[in-house]
Formats: structure tokens, C-alpha cells, sequence
């Protein structure tokens, strides 16, 4: 009876041994193995995501500084001291918002340190750059208020806003990065991106309401081209798209 247990012991034990083996060499084979990174869309990629009510909805893979438009518009939290260059914000090489402050010579910092601009929601800026400084020969600021109660709904009212100004500077196209990811805040890409363009459209409904009633200028804006980053930009065209879907349905 006892060598029979002895037996069935010393088996159990063999096969303990064994998978203990064949957990440790699977976990070494994968360890080797070359882990597949997030691809990242090459900076100067563009695609048309849709269109609405002849309103071009585009994607653009760029910063604010580099975007070609008639106006560029860019969105910033209020100041807290080096919010766009410390951690949690992105690296500067990935930061478009450093990039933008920096072709301005340090003027968006300025401004948000002196309390010149405040950054409250929905506030808004009009700068004119000097000539060269960016591709676009102006530049709106719109402020996205407390980041600690940063909030993706919030981005429709931001989108119409958006809109909104563009339609009274009479540009035909504007450029909008909303620099949320830049700030370091975990957003939600796609809904972030959706809710945005929800607003742009629904701004752009009412202003052609009112051009039909002949109580604004008939010119029209007719693209409106949403920047992201490398990383974010496949994400940001899904919830668009989403987006576009819900307007033409």
C-alpha cells in the first residue's frame, strides 16, 4: 500500500516538474519573439472622411503650425505652469501645441501665463501671426476651460464654436486640432473626434438656415480639415466617420 502511494507521488511530482518545464519554455519563446508595435500614419497623410450638406470633412496628419487653411484654429486647457511642455503633455517632437507656441516665439505661453488669455471654455482668441510664422495666415484660439474636468461632450459646443467663427471671418476652410492629446489628458479619441464634428455640422446647418433666409453672407466655408497626431489619427476617422454617418443617414 505504501510503495503504490509512493508510486503515484513520485508521479505527480514528475509531472508537476514537467509543466512547470513547458510553462517556462513557452514563456521564454514568447519573450523572444518581436513584439508588433502600434503603427503610426506618416506625418502629411490626408483622406476625406465625408461630406455633409457640401461641407468636405477631412483627416490631416500635422501639426497646427505646419497645416495649410485659411484659419487655424487650436484649443488649450488654462494655464497651469508648463502644462504644454512636462509630463503628462507629449514629448515636444510629438507636441503640436509646442510647436505652435514656439513658431510664435513663445507668445501662446505668453499670453496663457499672464492671464492675457485665460482658457476658459469655450473663450476665444483671434490672432494674426507674422507673415511665415505658420502656414495658415490666422490663427483662433479657443479655450477647453478646467483640464480636470475635461469633459468629450464638451467638444460639441467647441466644434460649433469652431464653425461658428470661421462662417463670420468668411474663410472657406479651417483647420482644427484640439491639442487634448498634446495637454497629456487620456481622452477618448474616436468620441473626441466625433463630437467635434457633430458640432461643426450642426453650426454649419444653422448658418445655412440663415443664408436661405438671406440673414448672413452666402459665402461658405467648405472643408474643414481635423488634425491628429501619428498615433491617433486611424481612431480619430473612426469616430468621424461615425459622426458624418449619423448627419447623412
Amino acid at each position: 500500500m505504501n510503495k503504490t502511494i509512493n508510486r503515484l507521488a513520485r508521479k505527480q511530482i514528475i509531472l508537476a516538474f514537467l509543466g512547470i518545464s513547458l510553462l517556462l519554455l513557452h514563456a521564454n519563446t514568447f519573450a523572444q519573439q518581436p513584439q508588433v508595435a502600434t503603427k503610426a500614419t506618416p506625418i502629411g497623410t490626408s483622406k476625406v472622411w465625408g461630406k455633409v450638406d457640401g461641407l468636405s470633412i477631412e483627416g490631416l496628419v500635422q501639426g497646427p503650425s505646419a497645416a495649410v487653411a485659411d484659419l487655424q484654429i487650436a484649443c488649450v486647457f488654462e494655464y497651469t505652469e508648463g502644462d504644454i511642455f512636462n509630463p503628462p503633455a507629449l514629448p515636444a517632437q510629438l507636441n503640436g501645441m509646442v510647436h505652435l507656441d514656439e513658431a510664435l516665439k513663445g507668445q501662446i505661453t505668453a499670453l496663457r501665463k499672464s492671464g492675457k488669455f485665460a482658457g476658459h471654455y469655450l473663450e476665444t482668441l483671434l490672432i494674426t501671426p507674422p507673415k511665415g510664422a505658420l502656414k495658415a495666415p490666422r490663427l483662433l484660439i479657443i479655450g477647453l476651460g478646467d483640464r480636470n474636468n475635461f469633459n468629450a461632450d464638451a467638444m460639441i459646443n467647441v466644434g460649433a464654436i469652431a464653425m461658428r467663427e470661421a462662417a463670420r471671418l468668411g474663410v472657406k476652410s479651417f483647420a482644427f486640432a484640439s491639442d487634448i492629446k498634446d495637454a497629456g489628458i487620456d481622452s477618448p479619441t474616436a468620441l473626441t473626434a466625433a463630437n467635434v464634428v457633430k458640432g461643426i455640422i450642426n453650426a454649419n446647418r444653422t448658418q445655412l438656415y440663415l443664408q436661405s433666409q438671406h440673414l448672413a453672407p452666402v459665402q461658405r466655408v467648405t472643408r474643414a480639415i481635423l488634425l491628429a497626431g501619428p498615433a491617433f489619427f486611424e481612431t480619430a476617422g473612426e469616430g468621424i466617420k461615425e459622426a458624418i454617418a449619423s448627419f447623412n443617414n
